[in-house]
Protein backbone atom coordinates (compact mmCIF):
# COMPACT_ATOMS: atom_id res chain seq x y z
CA UNK A 1 0.00 0.00 0.00
CA UNK A 2 1.41 3.20 -0.94
CA UNK A 3 1.56 6.05 1.69
CA UNK A 4 -1.02 8.28 3.05
CA UNK A 5 -0.67 11.41 0.86
CA UNK A 6 -1.30 15.04 2.63
CA UNK A 7 -0.78 18.21 1.31
CA UNK A 8 -1.32 21.52 3.24
CA UNK A 9 -2.37 24.97 0.96
CA UNK A 10 -2.56 28.33 2.56
CA UNK A 11 -0.77 31.14 3.97
CA UNK A 12 1.67 31.91 6.64
CA UNK A 13 -0.58 30.06 9.42
CA UNK A 14 -0.07 26.82 7.29
CA UNK A 15 3.59 27.56 6.43
CA UNK A 16 4.11 27.47 10.20
CA UNK A 17 5.06 31.58 11.13
CA UNK A 18 5.61 31.10 15.03
CA UNK A 19 6.26 27.41 15.26
CA UNK A 20 10.12 27.85 14.45
CA UNK A 21 12.67 24.66 13.33
CA UNK A 22 15.83 23.59 15.13
CA UNK A 23 18.19 25.66 17.09
CA UNK A 24 16.10 29.08 16.46
CA UNK A 25 13.35 28.18 18.33
CA UNK A 26 14.05 30.44 21.36
CA UNK A 27 14.84 33.22 19.29
CA UNK A 28 11.32 33.11 17.65
CA UNK A 29 13.55 32.46 13.95
CA UNK A 30 13.75 28.94 12.34
CA UNK A 31 17.25 27.65 11.75
CA UNK A 32 17.72 29.05 8.27
CA UNK A 33 14.32 30.82 8.52
CA UNK A 34 11.99 27.59 8.70
CA UNK A 35 9.12 26.59 10.50
CA UNK A 36 7.21 23.47 11.50
CA UNK A 37 3.63 24.70 11.97
CA UNK A 38 0.50 22.66 12.95
CA UNK A 39 0.49 20.94 9.15
CA UNK A 40 3.74 19.52 9.82
CA UNK A 41 2.56 18.05 13.38
CA UNK A 42 -0.49 16.65 12.35
CA UNK A 43 1.03 14.77 9.10
CA UNK A 44 2.91 12.82 12.19
CA UNK A 45 -0.31 11.52 13.32
CA UNK A 46 -2.51 10.45 10.04
CA UNK A 47 -1.47 6.99 10.03
CA UNK A 48 0.46 4.52 11.86
CA UNK A 49 3.17 4.78 8.70
CA UNK A 50 5.09 7.50 7.33
CA UNK A 51 2.95 10.39 5.87
CA UNK A 52 3.92 11.97 2.73
CA UNK A 53 3.54 15.53 4.05
CA UNK A 54 4.06 18.52 1.08
CA UNK A 55 3.54 21.84 2.71
CA UNK A 56 2.61 24.81 -0.31
CA UNK A 57 1.43 27.37 1.65
CA UNK A 58 2.98 30.34 1.61
CA UNK A 59 3.36 33.67 3.38
CA UNK A 60 0.91 36.32 2.49
CA UNK A 61 -0.91 33.97 0.15
CA UNK A 62 -4.67 35.16 0.01
CA UNK A 63 -7.46 33.46 -1.76
CA UNK A 64 -6.43 34.64 -5.69
CA UNK A 65 -2.94 32.28 -5.11
CA UNK A 66 -4.26 29.56 -3.77
CA UNK A 67 -6.54 29.26 -6.50
CA UNK A 68 -3.77 30.01 -8.64
CA UNK A 69 -0.14 29.07 -8.28
CA UNK A 70 -1.18 26.39 -5.28
CA UNK A 71 -4.01 24.38 -6.47
CA UNK A 72 -2.50 23.29 -9.62
CA UNK A 73 0.47 22.10 -7.72
CA UNK A 74 -1.49 20.76 -4.92
CA UNK A 75 -3.63 18.44 -7.92
CA UNK A 76 -0.69 16.98 -9.04
CA UNK A 77 0.21 15.41 -6.10
CA UNK A 78 -3.33 13.76 -5.67
CA UNK A 79 -3.55 13.55 -1.97
CA UNK A 80 -5.76 11.70 0.11
CA UNK A 81 -6.03 14.27 2.93
CA UNK A 82 -5.37 18.11 1.56
CA UNK A 83 -6.19 21.12 4.17
CA UNK A 84 -6.93 24.42 2.76
CA UNK A 85 -6.57 27.77 5.17
CA UNK A 86 -6.76 31.32 4.25
CA UNK A 87 -8.74 34.55 3.93
CA UNK A 88 -7.53 36.11 6.60
CA UNK A 89 -5.16 38.14 3.86
CA UNK A 90 -8.19 38.90 2.24
CA UNK A 91 -9.66 40.98 4.98
CA UNK A 92 -6.63 43.12 5.07
CA UNK A 93 -6.88 44.39 1.68
CA UNK A 94 -8.51 47.49 -0.04
CA UNK A 95 -9.78 44.92 -2.54
CA UNK A 96 -11.93 42.47 -0.22
CA UNK A 97 -14.79 40.78 -2.02
CA UNK A 98 -16.58 38.18 0.29
CA UNK A 99 -18.11 37.31 -3.25
CA UNK A 100 -14.71 36.66 -5.16
CA UNK A 101 -13.45 34.80 -1.85
CA UNK A 102 -16.30 32.49 -2.04
CA UNK A 103 -16.32 31.99 -5.63
CA UNK A 104 -12.64 30.44 -5.45
CA UNK A 105 -12.34 28.61 -2.22
CA UNK A 106 -15.50 27.07 -3.85
CA UNK A 107 -13.03 26.67 -7.07
CA UNK A 108 -10.66 24.96 -4.73
CA UNK A 109 -12.37 22.86 -2.23
CA UNK A 110 -15.04 21.32 -5.51
CA UNK A 111 -11.34 20.30 -7.26
CA UNK A 112 -9.56 18.85 -4.23
CA UNK A 113 -13.16 16.92 -3.67
CA UNK A 114 -13.96 15.68 -6.78
CA UNK A 115 -10.75 13.71 -6.74
CA UNK A 116 -11.66 11.96 -3.65
CA UNK A 117 -9.78 14.01 -1.14
CA UNK A 118 -10.85 14.60 2.46
CA UNK A 119 -10.97 18.53 3.20
CA UNK A 120 -9.83 19.86 6.30
CA UNK A 121 -10.97 23.44 6.48
CA UNK A 122 -11.24 26.40 9.20
CA UNK A 123 -12.36 29.58 10.40
CA UNK A 124 -10.05 32.11 12.26
CA UNK A 125 -10.31 34.62 14.73
CA UNK A 126 -10.38 38.17 13.30
CA UNK A 127 -6.90 40.12 12.60
CA UNK A 128 -8.20 43.72 14.65
CA UNK A 129 -9.11 41.78 17.63
CA UNK A 130 -5.91 39.75 17.56
CA UNK A 131 -3.73 42.79 17.21
CA UNK A 132 -5.45 44.77 19.76
CA UNK A 133 -6.41 47.69 17.55
CA UNK A 134 -8.83 50.45 18.35
CA UNK A 135 -12.60 49.38 18.67
CA UNK A 136 -13.37 51.63 15.61
CA UNK A 137 -10.39 49.85 13.41
CA UNK A 138 -11.35 45.99 14.61
CA UNK A 139 -14.82 46.11 14.42
CA UNK A 140 -14.43 46.62 10.22
CA UNK A 141 -11.76 43.77 10.09
CA UNK A 142 -14.02 41.40 12.31
CA UNK A 143 -16.97 42.00 9.91
CA UNK A 144 -15.27 40.94 7.08
CA UNK A 145 -13.98 37.95 8.64
CA UNK A 146 -17.26 36.95 10.08
CA UNK A 147 -18.40 37.14 6.38
CA UNK A 148 -14.85 34.75 5.45
CA UNK A 149 -16.14 32.23 8.13
CA UNK A 150 -19.65 32.48 7.09
CA UNK A 151 -18.54 31.34 3.54
CA UNK A 152 -15.95 28.42 4.74
CA UNK A 153 -18.62 27.42 7.06
CA UNK A 154 -21.09 26.96 4.19
CA UNK A 155 -18.84 25.48 1.84
CA UNK A 156 -17.52 22.92 4.13
CA UNK A 157 -20.79 21.69 4.79
CA UNK A 158 -21.53 21.84 0.87
CA UNK A 159 -18.32 19.65 0.33
CA UNK A 160 -18.39 17.32 3.31
CA UNK A 161 -15.07 18.92 5.01
CA UNK A 162 -13.50 18.53 8.30
CA UNK A 163 -13.87 21.41 9.26
CA UNK A 164 -12.47 23.16 12.64
CA UNK A 165 -13.97 26.14 14.57
CA UNK A 166 -10.58 27.86 15.32
CA UNK A 167 -12.01 31.20 15.81
CA UNK A 168 -13.57 29.80 19.06
CA UNK A 169 -11.92 28.57 22.51
CA UNK A 170 -9.84 29.76 24.77
CA UNK A 171 -6.27 29.44 23.03
CA UNK A 172 -7.76 32.73 20.95
CA UNK A 173 -7.39 34.59 24.39
CA UNK A 174 -4.43 32.61 25.81
CA UNK A 175 -1.35 34.83 25.19
CA UNK A 176 1.00 31.48 25.77
CA UNK A 177 -0.76 30.47 22.67
CA UNK A 178 0.55 33.05 20.52
CA UNK A 179 4.09 34.47 19.16
CA UNK A 180 4.97 37.98 19.62
CA UNK A 181 3.26 39.38 16.31
CA UNK A 182 -0.28 38.11 18.45
CA UNK A 183 -1.39 37.22 14.47
CA UNK A 184 0.43 34.02 14.42
CA UNK A 185 0.33 31.19 16.64
CA UNK A 186 2.99 30.07 18.80
CA UNK A 187 4.38 26.51 19.04
CA UNK A 188 1.50 26.19 21.64
CA UNK A 189 -1.16 27.17 19.58
CA UNK A 190 0.35 25.29 16.49
CA UNK A 191 0.02 22.07 18.84
CA UNK A 192 -3.22 23.16 19.78
CA UNK A 193 -4.48 23.15 16.07
CA UNK A 194 -3.16 19.85 15.15
CA UNK A 195 -4.44 18.23 18.23
CA UNK A 196 -7.84 19.76 17.53
CA UNK A 197 -7.50 18.72 13.67
CA UNK A 198 -6.25 15.61 15.01
CA UNK A 199 -9.05 14.66 16.77
CA UNK A 200 -12.23 15.65 14.84
CA UNK A 201 -10.05 13.29 11.82
CA UNK A 202 -9.83 10.44 14.47
CA UNK A 203 -14.22 10.33 15.30
CA UNK A 204 -13.78 9.87 11.28
CA UNK A 205 -11.64 7.12 11.19
CA UNK A 206 -9.37 9.57 9.44
CA UNK A 207 -6.44 9.45 11.10
CA UNK A 208 -4.90 6.59 13.36
CA UNK A 209 -1.78 7.62 14.44
CA UNK A 210 -0.63 9.03 17.37
CA UNK A 211 -2.06 12.32 18.36
CA UNK A 212 0.06 15.26 18.47
CA UNK A 213 1.40 16.41 21.96
CA UNK A 214 0.09 19.49 23.47
CA UNK A 215 3.14 19.76 25.38
CA UNK A 216 5.52 22.99 24.41
CA UNK A 217 8.79 23.92 25.78
CA UNK A 218 7.88 28.00 24.83
CA UNK A 219 6.98 30.39 27.03
CA UNK A 220 4.39 32.94 26.21
CA UNK A 221 5.59 36.04 24.13
CA UNK A 222 6.80 39.17 27.08
CA UNK A 223 5.75 42.43 26.30
CA UNK A 224 9.66 43.87 25.28
CA UNK A 225 9.10 40.79 23.02
CA UNK A 226 6.06 42.58 21.17
CA UNK A 227 7.96 45.43 21.22
CA UNK A 228 10.94 44.50 19.89
CA UNK A 229 9.17 42.72 17.06
CA UNK A 230 6.67 45.68 16.15
CA UNK A 231 9.95 47.82 16.06
CA UNK A 232 11.51 45.63 13.52
CA UNK A 233 9.64 43.38 11.38
CA UNK A 234 6.40 44.43 12.51
CA UNK A 235 7.38 47.53 11.22
CA UNK A 236 7.64 46.32 7.35
CA UNK A 237 4.44 44.14 8.24
CA UNK A 238 1.68 47.33 8.83
CA UNK A 239 3.61 49.16 6.01
CA UNK A 240 3.13 46.93 3.52
CA UNK A 241 -0.29 46.74 4.25
CA UNK A 242 -1.30 50.02 5.33
CA UNK A 243 -0.44 50.71 1.61
CA UNK A 244 -3.31 48.68 0.12
CA UNK A 245 -5.51 48.32 3.56
CA UNK A 246 -4.86 51.98 5.35
CA UNK A 247 -7.67 54.53 3.17
CA UNK A 248 -10.11 52.13 3.35
CA UNK A 249 -9.91 50.81 6.47
CA UNK A 250 -9.76 54.45 7.32
CA UNK A 251 -13.07 55.02 5.53
CA UNK A 252 -14.83 51.97 7.24
CA UNK A 253 -13.70 53.28 10.86
CA UNK A 254 -15.63 56.81 9.60
CA UNK A 255 -18.74 55.03 8.40
CA UNK A 256 -18.48 52.66 11.96
CA UNK A 257 -18.52 56.44 13.98
CA UNK A 258 -21.05 57.65 11.71
CA UNK A 259 -23.52 54.64 12.10
CA UNK A 260 -22.72 54.54 16.24
CA UNK A 261 -23.35 58.22 16.23
CA UNK A 262 -26.72 57.42 15.06
CA UNK A 263 -27.66 54.22 16.29
CA UNK A 264 -27.85 52.67 13.43
CA UNK A 265 -24.77 50.06 14.14
CA UNK A 266 -26.80 46.95 13.10
CA UNK A 267 -26.99 48.09 9.18
CA UNK A 268 -23.20 47.54 9.02
CA UNK A 269 -23.52 43.99 9.90
CA UNK A 270 -26.72 43.44 7.97
CA UNK A 271 -25.11 44.75 4.97
CA UNK A 272 -21.96 42.15 5.80
CA UNK A 273 -24.71 39.70 5.84
CA UNK A 274 -26.23 40.34 2.93
CA UNK A 275 -22.67 40.48 1.34
CA UNK A 276 -22.34 36.81 2.10
CA UNK A 277 -26.09 35.45 1.33
CA UNK A 278 -25.32 36.69 -2.39
CA UNK A 279 -22.08 35.49 -2.52
CA UNK A 280 -23.45 31.96 -1.33
CA UNK A 281 -26.74 32.40 -3.89
CA UNK A 282 -23.99 33.04 -7.07
CA UNK A 283 -22.81 29.85 -6.37
CA UNK A 284 -26.22 27.55 -5.73
CA UNK A 285 -26.13 26.79 -8.93
CA UNK A 286 -23.14 25.13 -9.19
CA UNK A 287 -24.15 21.10 -8.62
CA UNK A 288 -22.46 19.17 -6.32
CA UNK A 289 -19.02 17.00 -7.04
CA UNK A 290 -21.21 13.94 -6.13
CA UNK A 291 -24.42 14.87 -8.71
CA UNK A 292 -21.92 15.98 -11.35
Amino acid sequence: MRRVRFVALGDSLTEGVGDPVGSGRGSGVGAGGRWRGWAALLAAGLAEEPVEFTNLAVSGAQTSDVAGRQLSAGLALRPDVVSVVVGVNDTLRGTFDVGEVAARLDTVYSAFTGQGALLLTACLPDPGTMLGLPGVLARPLARRQRAVNAVVHALSERYGAVHLHACEGDWVTDRAMWSADRLHPGEGGHRQLALRFHALLAERGAATGPAPSPDHGSPAPTGPASLWWLATAGTGWVARRCVDLLPQLLTLAADELRHRARGTSTRLDLRASAAVAAALAALSATERPEAA
